[in-house]
């Protein structure tokens, strides 16, 4: 019998060896809670309820310069996205352009969101769209009354929340945002009225020319474990890091499979050859410090031009050593 560990983490295919069974963690009677985020946020976050749980890694840089770190983030990364694609703008505004975003009202879910950190830094970088030449109003997306797990107020960002009675969606519908940075789609897209759109209609072809012109494939969430638990049983890091590799190593392998789509794609294998190509390597989803290292210092900078955290920490400092070496099955 193995060290029973309760891990809540969302259903991936590139985690699903691990609920199935098909992928044991060494020494670990593993318990997988397939949960949705950000509720499995809240509840490690704020309340420790699991043992290691999926953690937004906005959220988990946040907690790093607490008092007292309760939780360790291993450099397993089960969810990345390019984020091109989540920033919707009101057409009568008059935004045809990244450019013309600045001095314009944006609303944001949460500031200290994942997604909406690296849209506001890759802005920066690479469109010319200062932190601070935008407004930013927060709220919940299409239901009034989000909370707020913002720690740190940013400062010299004009940052304040919407009515409590509001939402971005309808705020956005009726112009009085003129954007939204958010991962989910505003409640006015797609249903027909045409004026709520994204600012990048070919995204896809944007997001491939930022990755091969920055190499950067943004990093969304990180796995944590309860650090009472990893102080306990410090071997308990490089088990999981090894699970999680192996589960995705099975994934990765599956989309590649030429006999049998495993997924309702029919030009899966056709798309995963074009990411292969695109991307220099097959393992195009890396876990380990060593593939990410850029892109987490990237993270870092963001976080702290952003008015997040107080400092830069080392990439070394956000992860057990045992998990520093490149992690290969």
């Amino acid at each position: 019998m193995g060290l029973p560990i309760d891990l809540a983490c969302w259903d991936y295919d590139r985690t699903r060896a691990l609920i199935d069974g098909r992928v044991s963690v060494e020494g670990v009677d593993l318990n997988y809670i397939p949960m949705e985020v950000p509720e499995s946020f809240h509840r490690m976050f704020r309340h420790s309820e699991f043992d290691a749980s999926e953690m937004s890694f906005a959220w988990y840089l946040g907690s790093f310069f607490t008092q007292r770190r309760h939780m360790i983030a291993i450099p397993a990364f089960p969810s990345r996205m390019f984020r091109h694609s989540a920033i919707y703008v009101n057409g009568r505004s008059g935004i045809k352009a990244p450019s013309d975003l600045v001095g314009k009202s944006i609303g944001v879910p949460e500031y200290q969101q994942t997604a909406g950190v690296w849209i506001r830094g890759m802005l920066a970088d690479d469109y010319g769209v200062p932190i601070d030449a935008v407004s930013y109003h927060q709220g919940g997306l299409t239901e009034p009354g989000r909370l707020d797990s913002l720690r740190r107020r940013p400062e010299g960002i004009d940052l304040s929340p919407i009515g409590p009675d509001d939402t971005l969606s309808e705020l956005l519908e009726r112009g009085e945002i003129d954007a939204i940075y958010t991962a989910h789609a505003p409640a006015g897209f797609g249903n027909g009225a045409g004026h709520i759109q994204r600012l990048f209609p070919d995204y896809r072809q944007e997001e491939q020319a930022y990755y091969q012109r920055t190499g950067i494939f943004p990093i969304m969430h990180t796995v944590v474990i309860r650090a009472d638990v990893l102080d306990a049983h410090p071997w308990l890091a490089r088990s999981l890091m090894k699970g999680f590799e192996e589960a995705k190593a099975i994934a990765l392998h599956d989309v590649f499979e030429p006999a049998a789509a495993k997924c309702s794609l029919p030009w899966l294998v056709a798309e995963a050859e074009e990411t292969e190509r695109i991307f220099g390597t097959r393992d195009f989803w890396p876990y380990g410090v060593g593939p990410n290292r850029h892109v987490i210092e990237t993270f870092v900078r963001y976080a702290h031009e952003q008015g997040l955290i107080p400092d830069r920490p080392a990439v070394e400092e956000l992860f057990p050593a045992s998990t520093m070496e490149i992690a290969r099955i």
